[in-house]
């Protein structure tokens, strides 16, 4: 039956997206229950994040053996990566390539968006609207429209009278840009930028970045895999899921239970220079305190601000890409090829926006307080409205019509980033209040996806018609979220998306759980064995 043709009926599932989380849960509801399910996803393709972002070095920061699904060994050994950290195109392969392989296109409609969904409390149904007109009705609803889904274009005056072209890398061309010969400005020095800025740089005549928050940056020490490391994935995909399943942050590799602060400087430093040369996020597993110690911290970032001033020539560069405002690893903490090795080039110039903001847009490039930059093209690699942007841009309705807007006025109130009080029957993959960006994101997603259709599969069982989490569970979720954050560094990161900040008017709240994918995993099960402590089952 063709999605039109569901259209016309009644769904047990609707999924919205069709990226990791997305597939997955198709794959779950459709070919493990046998349900009635239909995916709606705005592009015309499966990937979610991986369709959206191809700007110019877009890559992961989780190693390639990890990024990916792990419930089936027959995937794992039907695709082999290239690198150690994948590509977004290699990314995108690999996500058709799952697609294919489980028949999971066709039950998708894309080239839909979501306009509405309203939870019919007479009929515990609920109704999706689409930008077509379009409706369709399901008992289930699931959202998997990621968290890094919602580009943040900065409002700046002036950008519609730009004559030149401008970017945002969260919706990049998908023909690609050619810089050739052009002056090139490139706003924001987050995660994105840092990725695209080495690569624009190789293609420009002229790059000038503009720096609001300096950060830090570990080199990827990216590159092929080699023979005997594919060998050991192909091997040991039990160990692997092991060490993923019982990490804080659900990366292939555990962190060393010892203390920065209980070695020699002269230890110390060596296990960061190795880590340095081993490279990514490993860095951050080198001492188990990094994140819950300021002493220990300081230990990690007064070596990377003495790397980044070894690497960068120009004194005046060197401090300001130095001049880091927040701990260690309290933002997520980029990973990068040439990055800072980028501002020794003759041809790449860094202004600091603390001391000489942009003022406007003009007809030829920018102008700041002091100056004005003329430029060919703008890229804006200003990250996302994170989290909780993706959901309300759907237009939930729940019971006696209440927004998501307005549940959420205060911050995202939910329980386990699971459901949210007054919108029954309505999950979450991967949503605020969960790991999910603290950690490896496809572990998380499985997680989150085998938890919801186990729930689902229950309910169905026991002739069970809804389940609501209930506002005092959701209330002393919130607490624990809060305390998972307080024990950590993680909030002193003042700039932070985790915190919203980064958002005009967003309500200042530390989003994600930091109490760990491990420990989450565990309070998950506790509630499933309670027969859903927290629910509401009617």
């Amino acid at each position: 039956m063709s999605a039109n043709e569901q259209g016309q009926h009644q769904l047990d599932a609707i999924i919205i997206g069709a990226g990791f989380s997305g597939l997955y849960q198709m794959h779950c509801l459709r070919d493990q229950q046998g349900l009635s399910v239909l995916g709606l996803d705005m592009a015309d393709g499966v990937g979610g994040t991986w369709y959206w972002n191809r700007y110019p070095g877009a890559r992961c920061d989780s190693e390639s053996h990890s990024y990916a699904y792990y419930f089936s060994d027959t995937l794992l050994q039907a695709w082999t990566w290239s690198e150690r950290y994948p590509g977004q195109a290699e990314i995108l392969r690999y996500l058709n390539f799952v697609a294919d392989h489980y028949d999971l296109k066709r039950s998708f409609r894309f080239k839909t968006k979501v306009v509405s969904a309203q939870y019919q409390e007479a009929e515990n149904l609920w109704l999706v609207t689409t930008d077509s007109g379009e409706h369709y009705r399901a008992s289930f609803l699931i959202s998997a429209v990621g968290n890094l889904s919602a580009a943040n274009l900065p409002s700046i005056a002036g950008l519609d009278r730009f004559k030149g072209q401008w970017y945002h890398t969260g919706q990049w061309p998908h023909e690609g840009v050619d810089f050739s010969g052009q002056r090139v400005a490139v706003v924001g020095t987050g995660s994105t930028g840092i990725q695209a800025i080495p690569v624009i740089a190789a293609q420009a005549q002229q790059l000038t970045v503009f720096q609001r928050t300096a950060n830090y940056s570990i080199p990827a020490q990216n590159g092929p895999l080699d023979e005997a490391f594919i060998a050991y994935c192909k091997s040991r995909p039990d160990e692997i899921r092991k060490i993923m399943h019982a990490t804080t942050n659900g990366h292939p590799f555990y962190i060393q239970e010892r203390s920065a602060l209980d070695v020699s400087e002269e230890e110390r430093l060596a296990i960061y220079e190795e880590a340095w040369e081993t490279g990514g996020l490993r860095f951050r597993s080198s001492f188990k305190d990094l994140l819950t110690s300021e002493a220990a911290n300081k230990t990690a970032a007064d070596f990377i601000r003495t790397k980044i001033k070894s690497i960068i020539r120009d004194p005046k560069k060197a401090d300001l890409l130095s001049d880091i405002d927040h701990p260690f690893a309290a933002k997520r903490p980029p990973i990068d090829t040439d990055y800072f090795e980028t501002y020794n080039l003759a041809h790449v110039d860094l202004v600091n926006l603390r001391e000489d903001p942009i003022v406007s847009i003009t007809e030829d490039g920018i102008q700041t307080n002091q100056t004005h930059y003329a430029f060919d093209a703008i890229v804006f690699a200003t990250g996302f409205d994170a989290m909780t942007r993706p959901l309300l841009n759907l237009n939930l309705k729940g019971r006696k019509g209440q927004s998501l807007s307005n549940a959420w006025q205060a911050g995202p109130s939910n329980y386990l980033g699971l459901q949210v009080p007054g919108f029954p029957n309505f999950f979450m993959v991967t949503g605020p209040g969960s790991p999910s960006v603290l950690a490896n994101m496809p572990v998380a997603i499985e997680q989150h996806v085998e938890w919801i259709s186990a729930c689902i599969a229950y309910l169905r069982s026991r002739g069970v018609a809804s389940i609501e989490a209930r506002e005092d569970a959701c209330e002393r979720w919130m607490h624990e979220v809060n305390a998972a954050a307080a024990a950590t560094l993680l909030p002193k990161a003042k700039h932070s998306w985790y915190l919203g900040a980064n958002i005009p008017g967003k309500p200042r709240i530390f989003m994600p759980y930091a109490g760990g994918m491990a420990q989450y995993r565990r309070r998950c099960e506790s509630v499933t064995a309670s027969g859903y402590e927290g629910f509401a089952l009617q």
